[in-house]
């Protein structure tokens, strides 16, 4: 038994294509495209009419956690430093494994709805380490979203705290399957002694994936890094050698040319998240020069990857160095079949369903030529009718299948009342 989407437009990133085709999915995967299909006799036929068929969108890095913290009234400071000194690092101290989980749930629910079918999460809740990224992965399954989870290893918190996070961010890579998986994750490289470094390399080698961490947010890790540690952030990580095709680099919007070159040329993932650079006023990223292998994420910021994309597009034209949006988005995809080792995004025979429907009514004919100004100047999350992950629907008329919406809400707020009344005055 399969299901049969029929009369819509498929569309795909890279290269740009929309094509008014029919696919049928069997078990997870597409299983045919072409015109016209003839159902089985047990197939389910859902009939488009028209509407879009889009990939499912990939959010390259993603703070779960950070959904408790929206509206936290605090006196707003001056520096990068004092923000995460006073603001994001108390938040996190204060995060215990319930809130974890309920966050989870709350931010993927919003992942989803807003047609995220996979997030790479990194995790931080330095009180409440043990268990913490099962805990998230229990949060998305809830929902049906795809996720690839990490621990932002630290040395913050001490030896202590800082063995804790490697042991559970390997734990999690080793046991982690079907919809998810994990990486090695760090905080900024900073707040990440010479033993620190050591340990993540040997995790990297015990679980043979990448690293997912935070690079050249504000200048303050370059300075820091120096200063506590001899040498920049760059220089310590390929010293330890933990720079692959595999790791991850987000941020990265204060690094001197020569250091980004040495960085591409590791073939590491960068990660643009404009809207989170913006808000924490860290300056502009110049996402032109992060190369091929270049995506997008959505940090702290609201997980509405059609909302970055149009940021980080529009940013990258504001700066006179305009970025291709639809490479971007594709990259995530590119992104997520490397670490599932599986195809995910094209809409093709043989790759994952992970997809959209978008009741989209273009004003002006949609075609390969014109997706990119669509992209970026009329489509949304506001589209988001139906969303498929894994060849089950999970989202369809706009209300989720599995969650109930009011409840998971409900539940968000008692845990963010909760952490907040944790929080030193």
């Amino acid at each position: 038994m399969g299901t049969v989407l029929k009369g819509g437009y498929v569309v795909e990133l890279e290269p740009a294509s929309v094509e008014r085709v029919d696919l049928r999915i069997e078990g997870e995967r597409i299983v045919a495209r072409g015109e016209d299909l003839t159902p089985g006799p047990d197939d389910e036929v859902v009939a488009l009419s028209g509407k879009l068929v889009f990939p499912g969108l990939v959010n390259a890095h993603h703070r779960l956690a950070s959904v408790l913290a929206r509206g936290l009234v605090r006196p707003t400071p001056e520096t990068y430093q004092a923000q995460l000194e006073q603001l994001r690092w108390p938040f996190e101290n204060a995060l215990d494994l319930d809130a974890v989980q309920v966050a989870a749930t709350a931010g993927g629910l919003e992942s989803i709805q807003c047609g995220t079918t996979t997030l790479f999460d990194l995790h931080s809740s330095p009180k409440a380490v043990t268990g913490s990224l099962l805990r998230v992965a229990r949060g998305l399954h809830e929902v049906g979203v795809r996720g690839v989870l990490a621990y932002a290893v630290t040395d913050r918190m001490g030896a202590v705290g800082r063995e804790e996070g490697l042991e559970e961010t390997v734990s999690f890579a080793r046991k982690a399957r079907g919809r998810f998986r994990g990486q090695v994750g760090a905080g900024p490289v900073f707040t990440l002694g010479d033993d620190a470094l050591q340990g993540l390399g040997e995790a990297l080698n015990t679980t043979n994936t990448g690293l997912h961490f935070p690079l050249a947010e504000d200048p303050l890790d370059e300075r820091l890094s120096t200063e506590r540690h001899g040498n920049p952030p760059v220089t310590r990580l390929l010293n330890g050698n933990l720079l692959s095709p595999r790791a991850m680099a987000a941020h990265a919007g204060h690094l001197e040319w020569a250091d980004l070159a040495q960085v591409l040329a590791t073939g590491t993932w960068l990660v643009h998240t404009p809207r989170s650079n913006q808000g924490l006023e860290v300056g502009y990223a110049p996402a032109l020069k992060f190369g091929a292998r270049a995506s997008l994420g959505s940090d702290g910021a609201s997980p509405d990857l059609f909302a970055e994309a149009q940021a980080a597009y529009l940013r990258s034209r504001e700066a006179g160095q305009p970025i291709d949006v639809l490479r971007y988005l594709a990259n995530g995809h590119r992104l997520a079949s490397q670490v599932f080792e599986a195809a995910i995004g094209p809409m093709r025979e043989g790759a994952l369903a992970d997809l959209l429907v978008l009741d989209y009514l273009s004003p002006t004919p949609l075609t390969a030529e014109t997706l990119a100004w669509h992209v970026v100047h009329g489509l949304g999350s506001r589209h988001v009718e139906a969303v498929m992950v894994d060849g089950v629907w999970r989202v369809w008329a706009r209300r989720p299948l599995s969650v109930n919406p009011t409840v998971v809400a409900e539940q968000s707020r008692e845990a963010a009342a909760a952490v907040w009344a944790r929080l030193t005055p």
